[in-house]
């Protein structure tokens, strides 16, 4: 029998793109340093600023004394933790910029009544390390570990447990630094008025300090991942997924290859396991589902996630790769809650000259959710975008913070881009989501303000028509804009 095998040419070709794309991987991760050190980047590096002066805030009484030095030398002040937000939320022009990541003390524990207190450089891996080992998770955080407490505090953040809506709802209290130098102590019942207005208010109305949080039991999860048509994925969710007692974490993802350009979606959900599983697990089982798992992995998906920025059949590789290992994955594998919220992370890091990633998200009610769908692939292929990765997540409505993204159940489409930093690939990448905004508030949706400055004026006050008022609240707060970013000064009308 004759075995067919790939033509030398081929294999040849092959290795060819894959030595210069590792070439330009490894070029790309020379290029990390950033030799002026006050001059700042968020994740995305597309608008930098030069602050004036940096503070570590190490210790609660060197916040304070920053804060007081500003007030004195009338300085602006800008707050930082991981510096995720894309949107200049995290510094300002010539700013007194607070280095919150050092400041990362666990404060309290309360196992019993599941709370936990942190500072707000605590990131939430930090926060699982801690309560692992009592089998309790966090309720709300992003889709991946290695944000701040404050800063997922200041975006009010949501994530994959479809049972919560945003951050605010796991929120018990928060210590508040003023302008004044005065600590208030928020919640809904002492400072009320500040509750909804800090939550979700990018470090407008002053630091931070430390957070108290509603933890849940570390539950052990079947992962079961479906294929299903886009189309019929709001009505699968509504019979299936939403108000199961069952469903821990559910999320779905949607093709991006050009040939299958947003037509397939898969959703994994994590269910509880029932009783007669439970029972059935050993002693010795429970104890290697329970320990916290590292990321695996990270240089091979790294460079095989890289191919998919610069090449269409990259796209194809990984979304083949990604219904192996999902789509067609082992059933009846168990997890721990704990550990189904450590997904890979490290592998999306990303430095090169010529580009960078960037993130967008839409809120789209669940009944106008394939339409999006539909109107997004047309401005994708209109703007010649180059999206890596579709994500949608179920986001339960939820009006309680003052600019609130949720005031329907919705589905939220996390859009993951690769985009060039010339003037020319900005301006292109701004028109495209200002079309992409348009299109989710024509279906009665949103957008996510944590990502970057690009819709106008009016979208703005579309999307969220309470924004006028917020400004108003943080003039009221803060009179003299001690506290400053570029999301204030990009929109407020001074």
């Amino acid at each position: 029998m004759k075995i067919k095998t790939m033509p030398s040419k081929l294999i040849i070709g092959f290795l060819i793109v894959t030595m210069l794309y590792s070439s330009l991987l490894f070029y790309s991760f020379t290029q990390k340093d950033l030799k002026d050190e006050l001059l700042i980047h968020d994740v995305s590096r597309l608008f930098p600023e030069k602050i004036m002066k940096i503070v570590e805030g190490k210790e609660q009484e060197s916040i304070e004394e920053a804060v007081r030095n500003a007030r004195e030398n009338n300085l602006k002040i800008s707050i930082a933790g991981t510096r995720h937000s894309q949107g200049g939320h995290a510094f300002y022009k010539d700013s007194l910029w607070i280095d919150m990541s050092h400041y990362n003390k666990i404060v309290d524990f309360n196992e019993q009544e599941k709370t936990i207190t942190v500072q707000s450089g605590v990131t939430w891996a930090d926060i699982q390390e801690y309560i692992n080992p009592y089998n309790l998770s966090v309720k709300v955080m992003q889709s991946s570990n290695i944000f701040s407490i404050g800063g997922s505090l200041s975006s009010n953040v949501h994530g994959r447990d479809p049972n919560f809506g945003p951050l605010i709802e796991t929120v018990q209290s928060f210590r508040l630094l003023k302008e004044s130098g005065t600590v208030l102590n928020v919640s809904r019942t002492e400072n009320e008025e500040l509750f909804p207005l800090v939550i979700g208010g990018f470090g407008l109305f002053g630091v931070i300090l430390d957070v108290t949080l509603e933890l849940t039991t570390n539950d052990l999860y079947i992962a079961e991942t479906v294929k299903v048509d886009y189309h019929d994925y709001p009505a699968y969710f509504v019979e299936h997924i939403r108000n199961n007692p069952d469903v821990g974490l559910h999320f779905a993802r949607l093709s991006v290859p050009t040939n299958l350009l947003l037509e397939e979606l898969y959703m994994t959900t994590y269910k509880k396991v029932g009783s007669d599983v439970s029972k059935s697990l050993t002693e010795e089982q429970i104890a290697e589902l329970l320990p916290l798992h590292d990321e695996k992995n990270v240089r091979r998906d790294k460079f095989v996630f890289g191919l998919s920025r610069h090449y269409d059949w990259g796209k194809a590789l990984v979304w083949k790769i990604q219904q192996k290992f999902y789509a067609m994955g082992k059933e009846e594998e168990i997890i721990s809650r704990n550990n189904a919220m450590r997904p890979p992370i490290q592998f999306l890091d990303y430095y090169s000259p010529k580009d960078t990633d960037i993130l967008q998200e839409y809120f789209i009610p669940v009944d106008n959710f394939s339409q999006f769908v539909d109107e997004l692939r047309e401005i994708v292929i209109e703007d010649k975008l180059n999206l890596l990765n579709v994500t949608v997540r179920y986001t339960p409505a939820n009006d309680e913070a003052y600019l609130s993204y949720t005031n329907h159940d919705t589905f939220a489409l996390v859009l993951y881009f690769n985009q060039g930093f010339t003037e020319e690939e900005v301006k292109k990448m701004e028109q495209a989501t200002q079309k992409m905004v348009d299109a989710a508030l024509t279906l009665d949706g949103k957008y996510y303000l944590v990502y970057q400055l690009f819709p106008t004026d009016n979208q703005i006050r579309q999307a969220y028509p309470e924004i006028d008022s917020f400004f108003e609240m943080k003039n009221k707060y803060d009179p003299n804009e001690r506290f400053m970013n570029n999301f204030y000064e990009r929109y407020a009308k001074r």
